[in-house]
């Protein structure tokens, strides 16, 4: 039964999406960017939900199991902080001048602001290999729910192909309307089916207390699990979302500046509503299903709904655990799809392109994208949590050249490629001390290699620039003037 329901949610995710086809307007701008026509309310649907995905319901339930009740204060106090302030600062400004430019892509913006070919395809380049693992999140954590809901009736492999299908249906046939559209279902969805399924257990567990009594105390307490460094450079995370490609095409779509006013004011209410009852199940599960080691935490969440609540009701829990996986993997794609169409094909093809060629060419990578995502995650089997982690880490420390294109007419090309440099060495350099070393930070002191992509790529960006020669007065006159 549980399983007639989860296909009975793909059905209808499925059918949303190919309804926002009729308001389909055959334009390039339409289906990547929905004309630019989404109110408050879908935009702060659209950006929670491709923000918060597995990470937010199984990464961060499995990353409770092992390290307690501080695996909130690490990425949930700070993103309610930060994400918001991005989104006022940044969010609106690229609303402009993507509105003022007709910019669907940051790339676009990038190459323009700065004169140069050869950083925007760069850009490119950095910004897909940085978001496959935040791809990878969605497939693997849609395979592992519907293996362990269904007892491995339907393996993981083919669970995470049907994600892959579902959202291919949509997201190719719908467009940004269609996503946006699917996105605030499936955003709605998970939110109450996570608060249904939070009372539920609790209510099994015999009430919240009695639960808690049950865990270990060390679980309850940061000291010990978390060190204090760790947890304030943990505040540099939440930075990406200033240069997430899926986050800057959601703010492309909004209807004018004022639809960010309430996504910045309850931004803080959504997260609270995900992470707390997810943390809070996570250090639960070790009541339940003991002894869990590694990236196995990951399917924690879906244990619990399987013991506590078998049946019509896993079906519908198991449901809202997919609506948060789809919710990213769908503006994820279509974002990239949008960049190969537009900052490669269309940049250096010598012919004119139709509109319909270029919905057509976004159509085809999007399928070629989750075509791949699928394939490596047939072979990746870390933890959701570290997965994004790691793409986190790579896009925070581009943070300082989408502050740069905004705030700092001084700040060239050269200075760019200093800091994008430094972020890639960086980058690989930690990845690979953390492969040697699980858990590392830098020296052994708790500091996460965050701060120190976001501090050298900043003084990269900042002393090169200063080195080099400036920026046109034409394209300073273009960008700064209003």
């Amino acid at each position: 039964m549980s399983l007639a329901i989860i296909f009975i949610y793909l059905v209808l995710v499925l059918g949303l999406g190919i309804l926002s086809h009729r308001l389909f307007r055959n334009t390039g701008e339409d289906y990547f960017v929905a004309s630019r026509t989404i109110n408050w309310f879908v935009l702060l649907m659209s950006l929670f939900g491709t923000h918060m995905t597995a990470f937010s319901i199984l990464g961060a339930s499995g990353e409770a199991y092992h390290r307690g009740i501080g695996v909130f204060a690490l990425m949930a106090s700070s993103s309610a902080l930060v994400v918001p302030c991005v989104f006022h600062f940044i969010g609106t400004r690229l609303w402009h001048v993507g509105k003022r430019f007709g910019y669907l892509t940051q790339v676009q913006y990038f190459r323009a602001r700065w004169e140069s070919d050869g950083l925007g395809l760069l850009l490119f380049i950095v910004l897909v290999l940085l978001i496959i693992p935040y791809l990878l999140i969605g497939v693997m954590g849609g395979g592992g729910t519907l293996a362990t809901i269904t007892d491995g009736t339907i393996p993981q492999w083919l669970g995470g192909l049907l994600i892959c299908a579902v959202v291919l249906g949509y997201v190719t046939y719908g467009g940004m309307r269609g996503t946006a559209w699917v996105n605030t279902f499936q955003t709605l969805v998970f939110m109450t089916l996570g608060g249904i399924t939070f009372f539920v257990i609790m209510h099994r567990m015999g009430g919240l207390s009695t639960a808690l009594a049950k865990v270990d105390t060390g679980l309850l307490m940061q000291e010990g699990h978390i060190k204090p460094l760790e947890l304030l450079t943990y505040t540099c995370i939440p930075l990406s979302v200033g240069m997430f490609p899926h986050i800057f095409t959601h703010c492309l779509t909004a209807k004018d500046a004022g639809a960010f006013r309430y996504p910045v004011i309850l931004y803080p209410l959504c997260i609270a509503i995900v992470w707390i009852p997810s943390v809070l199940l996570g250090i639960l599960g070790n009541v339940d299903v003991p002894g869990l080691k590694g990236a196995q935490a990951n399917t924690v969440l879906i244990q619990m709904i399987h013991i506590h609540a078998p049946g019509i009701l896993a079906g519908f829990l198991g449901a809202g655990v997919f609506a948060a996986l789809m919710s990213s993997l769908d503006s994820q794609s279509l974002a990239i799809g949008s960049m190969f169409t537009h900052d490669i094909v269309h940049h250096y093809s010598k012919k004119e392109m139709s509109e319909k060629q270029h919905v057509r060419i976004g159509r085809l990578f999007v399928s070629g994208v989750l075509c791949v995502t699928y394939l490596i995650s047939l072979i990746a089997t870390p933890s959701i949590f570290k997965l994004a982690i790691w793409s986190f880490t790579g896009f925070s420390g581009l943070f300082p050249i989408v502050v740069a294109a905004l705030f700092w007419k001084r700040s060239t090309q050269h200075g760019v490629f200093a800091a994008c440099a430094s972020v890639i060495v960086l980058w690989l350099y930690f990845f690979l001390r953390n492969w040697q070393t699980p858990g590392y930070t830098v020296g052994g002191t708790g500091i996460m290699p965050v701060a120190i992509l976001l501090i050298v790529s900043s003084v990269a960006l900042i002393g090169v620039s200063l080195l080099t020669k400036p920026p046109s007065a034409a394209t300073v006159e273009r960008f700064f003037t209003r």
